[in-house]
């Protein structure tokens, strides 16, 4: 799918396409906060899952990440993906999918 080239273009786009009970996997903190109030499940490439009790929290340090950047004051970044992301993110993906197996199969008995 090509989309525009404009900077949110792509958010768009998928928050346009997305439905309740969809599986998102993303980083992009505010794309997750707007796909959660669409009851979206969301969760990020290293496992985290995103909940709409916690995602203000994850907003509020984006914001201030962001205030400190335009003051010139730059982090080191985000920490290298390691293995122990990778099988954080199967653990919690298969859980999750477990679950929509298990709702499925329920839903049709």
């Amino acid at each position: 799918m090509f989309v525009d080239p404009g900077r949110d273009s792509a958010d768009l786009y998928i928050l346009n396409h997305i439905h309740p009970n969809n599986l998102l996997i993303t980083q992009d903190i505010g794309l997750a906060s707007l796909a959660i109030v669409r009851n979206v499940h969301v969760i990020s490439p290293r496992g985290k899952t995103f909940k709409e009790d916690s995602i203000q929290t994850a907003l509020d340090f984006r914001y201030l990440s962001a205030l400190e950047r335009k003051k010139g004051n730059y982090g080191k970044g985000p920490k290298m993906f390691t293995d122990d992301d990778r099988n954080r993110f199967i653990k919690t993906l298969c859980e999750l999918l477990s679950n929509f197996e298990g709702e499925s199969a329920f839903k049709s008995n």
